[in-house]
């Protein structure tokens, strides 16, 4: 009984992927808050790689636009350690705990305590 709970408590949760110098991670990984990965240039940017514009009919690549695509052998990478800090520092997907949150009051057998 004790895994059958353990099991249907942990298929509610959804693990958010850490961010570290010794993972690879591949053109377009997303974080959020962070944006999408660029393995040339080993950070992340506010739009995929080789994003094209129509209007001003250019491709962004590594924080720049060019006039052709960034044309790299390189598709995947692991990002620089300054690149990892910024990362953890702006995602938005893992939540920072802190003083705020929600206030609940739990009873088990006519005893209780405030969480």
């Amino acid at each position: 009984m004790l895994g059958g709970l353990s099991a249907g408590v942990l298929t509610g949760c959804s693990q958010k992927p850490v961010i570290t110098t010794a993972g690879v991670y591949t053109n377009n990984f997303y974080v959020p808050g962070a944006g999408y990965y660029h393995a040339p240039f080993r950070n992340w940017y506010a739009l995929p790689y080789n994003h094209f514009d129509t209007q001003r009919r250019l491709y962004y690549f590594g924080g720049q636009w060019g006039a052709q695509p960034c044309l790299s052998i390189t598709n995947i990478s692991s990002p620089t350690p300054e690149a990892v800090q910024v990362v953890e520092n702006t995602r938005t997907d893992i939540s920072r705990g802190g003083f705020g949150g929600s206030y609940g009051y739990h009873s088990w057998g006519g005893w209780g305590f405030h969480s």
